[in-house]
This record gives C-alpha cells, structure tokens and sequence, in this order.
C-alpha cells in the first residue's frame, strides 16, 4: 500500500530514522501490496508497529524509561542526565503519525461508499471504524502527552485546527491546542465505545485481531482509557470529571483478562522490541532508585515480591539474556540497581555491579501492555476519594499478573499503607513498570512516586570510584531543569518543514523547553 502523509507529520522518517532508502515513495511503498489492504492486517500491523517503535532501545530504553527510573545506563547515561539525542523524539514522531495513518485508512475503507460493502466481511463497519477510532485517541494521546501542541485528525469533529492526515487538504499543518486536543480524545473515545454494536462475545474483526478479540473488551478498553485521560486532565478541560463519571458507569475493565496487549513470538525474526536491544548490546539495567523502592529502602511500603520479576540477579550476564538462561533471585540480596544518572567516566566502574532486568522481563514472547487493568484499580481509588479497597485491588491485580504467589501478595496487601496520593501513587508507580509513557505522564500529574532522585540531589554509589569518591550529585545536561523533564523539544525536521506553524506552537505552549509544563502538569 502506498501511504501519502501530510509532509510535516511524517517526512522526518525518510531523513532521520530509515537511511536505506532514497526517496519517502520508495520508502513507503510494499510492491507486494493492494490499494485496498485487509482491515484486519493494517490493524495488527499498526498497533504492532507502534510498540515496535515506542518501546525499543530508543524512545523507551533511551529516554522514557530511564527519566522514571525503571531504567539507568550502564554506557550512554548523558542520556539518563535528559540529553536524549535529537534523532529520538523524530522517531516518536514519525512513527506515531505512520500508525495513525494506518488507523485512519482503516476508516476510510469503512466510509467510502466504494469500498464499505466489500469492508462488511472483516466485521461490521461501526466496530472497525470504533476500533481505529479508539486507536488513535491511544497513539494521539502519547503525543500530546510528549510534546503539547501537535497535529491531530479527528474522525468525529471537523475543527479547522485539525488538520493532520489530511493530505489533500493540508500538506503543512497547524497545531491544535491541548484543550482542543484532550477535549476532543474524551468525546472520540465515548462516541467509539457506543458505536460498538453486538454482543459481548461477538468479535471486533471477524478474525486475526490480536489485541482485542470481543467487542466487550473493546468497548472496556475504550472506557478505560477515557477514565485515564479525564483523571489526567480533570479541572482543567470542561467536562472531564464527568466523563470520569460516565466511562465508570459505562463499564471498565473488571480483570486481569481485560488487560490490552500485545504478545510477541519466540523467535529472534518476532521477539520483543527490548529484547532485541541485547542481541548486540547490554546497555540497560535495572535502576538503583527503583531496586531501593523495592526493597523497602525507599518510600514505606516494605519489601515488594515483584523485585524478583522485575530484576535480575547480579549473576546474571548478557549471554544468560541471549540464550533464555536466566535465573530468579531468591534473595534481594542478590539484586543491584544502577546508579541513575551518573557521568559516563563513573559509569564503567558501576555497571558490573547491576542487575539486568529479570527473566520475566527479558525474553522474546513478552507481552508488551497497551493498558492494563491495575491501573484501572488505581484510577478507581482515586474516583472514589482515595478508596482503600480499590487500592488494594489495584496492587493485587498487579502482583496476580505478574505471577507473584498468592500467600506473598496476602502478605503484601496486608500490610500496605493508607490509601493516600502518596500510596496509591507509589503503588501506581510499581504497578506500570515497563509502561513509561504512563508513568511519566501520572509523575508530571501527581508528583508521585516521591522517591526520584532528582537534579541537586545526591545518590550513592555501588563501589567506590578508582579515586575513592562512594557519592555523586545527580546533574541534569540540559539548562534550567530542576526536576524530571515536563516535554520533549518538537523534531527538528518538523521545525524547519513547518516554520509557521512550529512558531505558532512554542508561543502557545510557553516555549519549545523540556521544562514548559502541559496544561495538566501541577506538580
């Protein structure tokens, strides 16, 4: 399928992230495919391709993760210190808006009278267009989120600001506001949930979707999702504590069956996009900030069962990694974290000393989570006023996923603390690892986990340097940030392609800095 996209959303590709090629038409055009491609096949591919390319050795490894402490360096940590490089945040954007096209071609086959009969087979037209409906406020959500102001389309609201992916309209489009934006994800993903029509065991597609499956999954996803964005943005956009309202009343995810991702295969050719950053490389570990949380050493939540999942123990080297022969700790003792945020002459002295992530983590079939219902239980809590019991569903939702045993989670929960914003977002913070994006969105909001080391702040040390210096003063490489980065800088590619409106945009958002809050951020 020939792809044609609006110059500025997507040209960045063919200059910065794909080099083997010449030109953007031979870039984006399979000889092997149709004018008019099998809706099932753009949706898998699409949503595959987001993860693909969100939550690889870049945009995830390289940037996300490390900035919420997942993750720290063992090579590279000027990234960790926020100097990401700027090739980057052209791959988020890129890629974001190559799956959104994909989304958006989904509809168009379902709306164009020449087409929408022949479209009936894969499934009915309504939960097609519902479902890249759906998709789309997911990836254009990431993307406000990220950046603030940014190109968007919307199938249900024609806005003259709106005016991306419509290439024969707009080859330079503007920004749209984040209030226009935000306001338009809650009434996109409530009109998709209630255009989804069958009964609860009838199927999105008529088969091959990999995510979804069910129309009532589907249409819990879609509620779900709405609960976080209006959670996130509520008194600041009109409207959103109602939607809170409404998308609970209208039926959220109620299981751990109800959590949306993909599982990838148990081949190299398939495997996860963060595995295959260790095929060559070993540059990622476990955060030291993350290991002490875990540990009890920081915050109050004791020791957490999940540490054993989540990071490996020090005995484990990167051949254990590409052979699929790593080992559980079966005492904390065993796992290390990074020092986040270190200097890079530091760095090769620390790095023997820490844990790579663990098994469950590391391995090829790894599912990969759009939304999961933890969450869900945590946004609950805080619908319902800091509600105990939806807290601790939250936390034991998690553990159950991550196959913690049922003794150990009873113990856990038991002995949690008070349902606070301190404790539920701390427990909100362990629960979404390996979903930075999330994270980093809920930590701008909320300020929580409070347990970040921050820029001024002081770290220790695994082993003393070769000068014996056993601490270090986390110091961020990029002016004026004095806390976790609030955006990332818009492409360059976008700047000089799109002049006019790229200066539009930092005027709205106050400034194309990495420490210009979003409309949300209160912290």
């Amino acid at each position: 399928m020939k792809k044609i996209f609006s110059i500025l959303s997507i040209v960045a590709l063919s200059l910065t992230v794909t080099s083997c090629a010449d030109t953007f038409e031979e870039i984006d055009t399979n000889p092997n495919s149709t004018e008019n491609p099998l809706p099932t096949g753009l949706f898998n591919s699409a949503n595959k391709e987001y993860m693909d390319y969100t939550r690889d050795g870049w945009v995830s490894a390289r940037m996300i993760l490390p900035w919420v402490q997942y993750s720290a360096q063992r090579i590279y940590t000027e990234e960790d210190r926020y100097q990401y490089r700027l090739s980057t945040d052209v791959q988020l954007w890129t890629r974001s808006y190559y799956v959104a096209t994909d989304y958006k071609k989904i509809i168009d086959l379902n709306t164009n009278p020449a087409t929408k009969d022949q479209m009936k087979v894969y499934g009915s037209n309504e939960n097609q267009i519902a479902a890249a409906r759906i998709m789309l406020s997911y990836v254009f959500l990431n993307m406000v989120d990220s950046f603030g102001d940014v190109p968007y389309w919307s199938y249900g609201n024609k806005d003259a600001d709106f005016q991306a992916l419509n290439v024969n309209d707009q080859v330079q489009p503007k920004f749209a506001s984040q209030m226009k934006i935000y306001t338009d994800i809650l009434k996109e993903l409530k009109e998709s949930a209630e255009m989804i029509n069958g009964s609860a065991n009838s199927r999105v597609f008529s088969e091959g979707d990999q995510i979804f499956g069910t129309t009532a999954k589907l249409k819990k996803f879609a509620n779900s999702l709405r609960l976080r964005v209006a959670t996130r943005v509520k008194g600041v956009v009109p409207g959103a504590e109602a939607h809170i309202t409404d998308a609970i009343a209208s039926g959220v995810m109620t299981s751990n069956d109800d959590t949306v991702g993909i599982t990838y295969g148990n081949t190299n050719l398939t495997a996860s996009p963060f595995w295959l950053t260790y095929v060559s490389r070993s540059d990622f570990s476990i955060s030291k900030t993350f290991v002490e949380l875990l540990k009890g050493q920081r915050g109050n939540f004791g020791e957490d069962p999940r540490i054993f999942k989540y990071a490996a123990p020090t005995s484990v080297k990167v051949g254990n990694i590409r052979n699929q022969t790593m080992t559980e700790a079966t005492n904390v003792d065993e796992i290390v974290g990074m020092p986040y945020g270190v200097t890079s002459q530091m760095s090769a002295s620390q790095a023997p000393t820490a844990s790579f992530f663990g098994k469950d983590v590391l391995k090829l079939d790894y599912t990969e989570i759009f939304m999961e219902y933890a969450e869900v239980e945590f946004l609950l809590a805080e619908a319902n006023g800091w509600s105990q019991s939806h807290y601790e569903k939250g936390v034991r939702a998690s553990m159950e996923r991550w196959g913690i045993d049922a003794a150990k989670i009873n113990s856990f929960v038991a002995s949690l603390p008070a349902a606070s914003p301190a404790s539920v977002g701390g427990q909100k913070y362990v629960a979404l690892f390996m979903q930075p994006h999330e994270a980093w969105a809920e930590y701008r909001r909320t300020g929580y986990p409070n347990t970040l080391l921050l820029p001024g702040q002081t770290g220790e040390l695994n082993v003393p340097t070769a000068t014996g210096q056993t601490t270090y003063v986390f110091t961020p490489l990029i002016a004026g940030l004095t806390d976790v980065p609030k955006r990332i800088f818009y492409p360059t590619t976008v700047q000089n392609l799109n002049g006019a409106n790229y200066q539009a945009a930092v005027q709205s958002i106050g400034g194309d800095k990495m420490d210009t809050p979003l409309i949300w951020d209160k912290n």
